[in-house]
Order: structure tokens, then C-alpha cells, then sequence
């Protein structure tokens, strides 16, 4: 061999050799048994081996609750990519929303630091970069904006047919990057996935993820929003500790703000309730720091999109759906 990569001594939580004297020890085939050989895939990536690797029960469930998060994401851009080809169905990313066009840069982004850090045998570097990205980028952020858009807007209207070419590309690279430490899952899920529905993930290269124009830009502008939408979030889960509101549409929030972030917050226009959670948003400049009050809506929830606006009991014979949402059902669609 021309090289040879060496790891620390296998110790448990509390960095002690094992032994049968104090009951310390783990037997991996338990552990398979239990929770499969995924968590061991992602605990042998997942610990920096250039130091003594610990693993104990409790470090184990945490990776367990990982691999979950990962799961439950390829669940859901496997079930919103279902019904859209690659092939007839994509948007050029020029007309693609600004969200899903960030959602592709970042994918890029996390594409180039995992090949750079496998480069590097950087594994545990590469283990974060894929569970950050499922819980943070994905699940907390960005999934959780388009689900609105996936469920309410028209079926093969052009911001559904945006968001799944965000979807389908961001699952044919994540499959890509993921395969070589969760195998069996990358397999599974590649094989849903495949347009053909056959190969293997293990013949892949990586995907090529279309270009955006202006990206770094573009993630630094979204890097503030994500911010923003952090503090507003913070706010409403104050209100929801009071039982003033359950869901986060049952509020109305208002940004005052200054400088480049007014600038970068009032070029959302009418996305800022989508990217906020909220049925409305209100967005003010002012002289000094940003100051955002959140407060609980008055209005009437439209039963379809879940929405809180004006509009609903507006139709005679759909009193209890909203403007936007007859549109969708009814209409040309957003």
C-alpha cells in the first residue's frame, strides 16, 4: 500500500479501557442487532480518530437520533420528487425562485467541503457536513418554508415544478455524498430514486449541480435572512410558552430594520410570510437596531394552506378557503 491511515485506542463514554472487570465493555453485534449497521458506519465516521474513539450507549442513541433526521429527510424529498421528471418537468434555474436557487448553491457548497474533506480523510468533518445539513439547512429551514408550496400551490404550476427541481437535484447529490458511510440507506433510496429504477449508487459519479449565477452572494443574502427568521422564530415560541399561539401561522410578526438588512429583507416582497412562518408579515425601516414584534392574528384560518388572511369566508360557496387557495384549486395557480 502506498499509505496507511491508523485510529486511537477504542475506549467507553468516559475515555476508560474497556474491560470485563468494570463491565464497560460494547459488543458491536449488539448494537447491529438493535439500531442496524448504519450507526456503526456513522459512529466509525462520525469520531476523530486521530484521538482515542469513545463509544458508549448514550453516544450510540445520539447517532441513532442522527440517522433518523437523515431517514426522515430522503423520506421526504423521495415523496415530493415522486410524481416529476427530471426530463420534462425541470425549471431552467433562471426562472427558479430565489429560495430554491440558494438551495442549490448551498447543496453545491456541501458537495465541495465533503470532497475536500474526504480528500483530507477528514471523515468525522464529513459525518457533521451531512447530519448539519439534513437537520439545519434542510429540516429546520429550508423543508419546512416549502412545504407550503408543495402542498397548496397547483400541481404542476411553475413554483411546485421550482421547488422539486431544487428537491431532485439536492437527493441526487446527498445520495452521492452519503454513500460511502451510509451505504444501505444510499442504496435503498437510490433505488426509488433512480429514474430507471435499476443500477447502483456505487457506479455513480457526483452530480453535477447546475450553476447559479452570483451564488456566494446569494448564500450571504440568505445567510442574514436565515437570521432574521431565527430571532422571529424565538419570538413566537415566546407566544406559544403563553398558549397565545400553536402554530407559528397563527402570527403576525414586524421587522423594523435598517440598512442592508431592510434591503435584503424587502427584496423577499410577499415571500416574507412564507420565509417567516407566519400568515403575515410586516416589514418597516427604521434608524437603529432591528426590532421585530410577533403578535397573534385576528383573522380567520383558511382550512386548505392552514393560512390566517382577510380573504377566507370572502367566496359564497367556499367560505372557508382563501383567496390564494381558490386560485390554486380553481384558477391558473399562483
Amino acid at each position: 500500500y502506498k499509505a496507511v491511515l491508523t485510529h486511537g485506542y477504542v475506549v467507553d463514554g468516559e475515555s476508560r479501557k474497556m474491560s470485563k472487570s468494570l463491565g464497560n465493555g460494547i459488543e458491536l453485534d449488539e448494537i447491529i442487532s438493535k439500531h442496524g449497521a448504519e450507526i456503526i458506519r456513522m459512529w466509525v465516521s462520525s469520531v476523530d480518530y486521530r484521538e482515542d474513539v469513545r463509544i458508549s450507549a448514550e453516544i450510540v442513541n445520539r447517532l441513532v437520533d442522527a440517522y433518523r433526521r437523515i431517514r426522515n429527510t430522503l423520506r421526504f424529498l423521495l415523496a415530493n420528487t415522486n410524481d416529476f421528471d427530471i426530463n420534462k418537468d425541470a425549471v431552467p434555474v433562471d426562472q427558479m425562485l430565489e429560495l430554491d436557487r440558494w438551495a442549490l448553491a448551498r447543496v453545491a457548497e456541501l458537495q465541495k467541503q465533503i470532497i475536500e474533506a474526504n480528500e483530507t480523510y477528514s471523515f468525522q468533518q464529513v459525518a457533521t457536513l451531512l447530519m448539519g445539513f439534513a437537520t439545519d439547512d434542510l429540516g429546520s429551514f429550508y423543508l419546512d418554508i416549502l412545504k407550503d408550496r408543495l402542498y397548496t400551490t397547483k400541481t404542476d404550476g411553475l413554483p411546485r415544478r421550482c421547488a422539486q427541481t431544487a428537491l431532485w437535484h439536492i437527493t441526487a447529490a446527498y445520495l452521492r455524498l452519503m454513500a460511502p458511510i451510509l451505504s444501505f440507506t444510499a442504496e435503498e433510496a437510490f433505488a426509488i430514486f433512480s429514474p430507471n429504477k435499476e443500477g447502483t449508487i456505487f457506479t455513480e459519479l457526483y452530480h453535477t449541480v447546475p450553476a447559479v449565477e452570483g451564488s456566494e452572494a446569494l448564500l450571504a443574502k440568505w445567510s442574514t435572512i436565515r437570521d432574521v427568521r431565527a430571532e422571529v422564530l424565538k419570538k413566537i415560541e415566546e407566544l406559544r410558552m403563553q398558549s397565545l399561539v400553536g402554530s407559528s401561522l397563527q402570527a403576525e410578526c414586524k421587522i423594523a430594520a435598517s440598512g442592508e438588512t431592510y434591503e435584503t429583507l424587502a427584496g423577499l416582497g410577499d415571500e416574507l410570510k412564507f420565509v417567516m412562518m407566519t400568515s403575515r408579515a410586516e416589514l418597516v425601516k427604521n434608524e437603529g437596531d432591528m426590532e421585530i414584534t410577533v403578535s397573534a392574528t385576528e383573522q380567520k384560518k383558511c382550512c386548505r394552506c392552514w393560512h390566517y388572511v382577510p380573504s377566507v369566508g370572502n367566496n359564497a360557496e367556499h367560505p372557508e378557503l382563501c383567496e390564494r387557495c381558490l386560485t390554486n384549486l380553481f384558477g391558473d395557480g399562483e
